[in-house]
């Protein structure tokens, strides 16, 4: 994209990754007041944090790290197998001043430039619909970005990430029925399915989970219980390709 300006960190691994390498692309907000002093942040040294695309209030894109090498944008995390997904993956941060600070949707502008970016990235390096991500997905018990106000399912419309195909009258149904210990096991195989990654003996990794999920494909109800909506879209997006 020739309109993507270049303003580079000193934050990230000078490993050449083959193109292969890349295979996720996860989204941020930045979580601060000042978009100046959220591109500060990111380029200094003493914070250990970077991406490789910042996303402006104005929908410009800057680029902060080269997509060849390793920016520290998604900590300790995890998705199905793998583990430290800065390795696998391009992160990119959306100006917005996040749930401490006054969460904003995201406007027009800044949504028309997720579009461009993802869909060039997607084309380069082969990202299948299901590895676009968002850092709450790969780190449910740190992180709440991109938030419930990422435009998800119209981003989906363009083949950046998956949704569930359920009508909002069949979810609204389904919304706090209840379900039996066996339909809650079924859910949380299926979430594994997907991708998240439950730790073992650790109180309330599963919660995070849940919430985590819901905050992403039920955004209206973010409440860390498993009822029959979450149970239902959990289905829909295993049958979509999700898994």
């Amino acid at each position: 994209m020739s309109d993507i300006e270049q303003f580079y960190s000193i934050n990230f691994d000078a490993i050449n990754r083959k193109k292969e390498k890349i295979k996720f692309l996860v989204f941020h907000y930045t979580g601060m007041k000042s978009e100046k002093s959220a591109v500060q942040r990111l380029c200094n040294k003493n914070s250990k944090v970077s991406c490789h695309y910042f996303i402006k209030k104005n929908g410009s894109i800057i680029n902060l790290v080269p997509d060849k090498y390793i920016s520290w944008h998604a900590g300790i995390s995890n998705w199905k197998n793998l583990k430290l997904i800065n390795k696998y993956s391009i992160g990119v941060e959306i100006h917005n001043p996040g749930h401490q600070h006054g969460y904003k949707n995201f406007n027009k502008k800044q949504i028309n430039a997720i579009k461009r970016l993802s869909i060039k990235l997607a084309k380069k390096y082969k990202l299948k619909r299901k590895n676009f991500l968002g850092h709450s997905d790969i780190s449910p018990d740190r992180k709440k970005d991109p938030g419930e106000k990422f435009p998800w399912e119209l981003l989906s419309k363009y083949r950046i990430g998956i949704w569930h195909s359920i009508s909002k009258k069949l979810l609204k149904k389904n919304r706090l029925k209840k379900i039996d210990n066996s339909e809650k096991k079924l859910f949380l195989s299926y979430l594994k399915k997907i991708g998240y990654f439950i730790k073992k003996n650790k109180v309330n990794s599963s919660l995070y989970v849940v919430k985590a999920f819901q905050r992403r494909f039920r955004p209206q109800l973010i409440n860390g219980k498993i009822d029959l909506e979450c149970l239902k879209i959990a289905k829909s997006l295993i049958k979509s390709g999700f898994n």
